[in-house]
């Protein structure tokens, strides 16, 4: 059974934000894969339904991003999920340009308030995670204002195709493992 997490804020306000990416791709997957995300619990929103012939868990934890690992752990704990082969965690990055996808198999959490908890809560860095490119901060922006703003237009659309690539890389990684996947979705989207 594969967990399927997308990071964000729960609220109106942060809807369609660059922090909210996780939960952008989770809604498309769903909306793809005909599988209802409404049900709370585990601190999340879930649905259940199959990926790629899958049975998978699709969670948009609701404890706001710097606790997501709460959740996280609940949902690892509750379905007996293996965290580093069963565990998949989407999150923004702000190091990647916009709509570019990374693919890791573990790692740090670069910064990122969600991938640090999730990591302090399971006790290592050895889970599978893409990374959405959400582009870098602008000089003098603060960065918590950043990543709770909104996309321009142009982005938004980038953003559109790159959650649709990022539902085809996690059916990949579910078919033919996270390397192929990586090999497939991490370059940049111009290439």
């Amino acid at each position: 059974m594969y967990i399927i997490a997308g990071l964000g804020n729960p609220g109106k306000e942060y809807e369609n934000t660059r922090h909210n990416i996780g939960f952008r791709v989770i809604d498309r997957l769903a909306e793809q894969e005909k599988i209802q995300v409404l049900e709370k619990k585990h601190k999340a929103i879930v649905g259940k339904g199959y990926v790629a012939g899958q049975k998978c868990i699709l969670a948009k934890p609701q404890t706001y991003m710097n606790l997501s690992g709460e959740s996280v752990r609940e949902l690892i704990d509750y379905y007996k999920a293996d965290e580093q082969t069963e565990l998949i965690v989407i999150s923004d990055d702000i190091s990647l340009d916009v709509g570019q996808l990374r693919i890791r198999k573990k790692g740090s959490a670069g910064g990122h308030n969600g991938l640090k908890n999730i990591i302090a809560h399971l006790g290592h860095d050895n889970f599978m995670r893409i990374k959405m490119g959400v582009g870098e901060k602008p000089k003098g922006y603060d960065l918590a204002d950043y990543v709770l703003g909104h996309f321009s237009k142009e982005e938004n659309r980038i953003m559109e195709e790159a959650a649709d690539r990022a539902a085809d890389a996690i059916r990949k990684i579910l078919t033919d493992g996270a390397d192929a996947a990586m090999n497939a979705y991490n370059r940049k989207v111009s290439e």
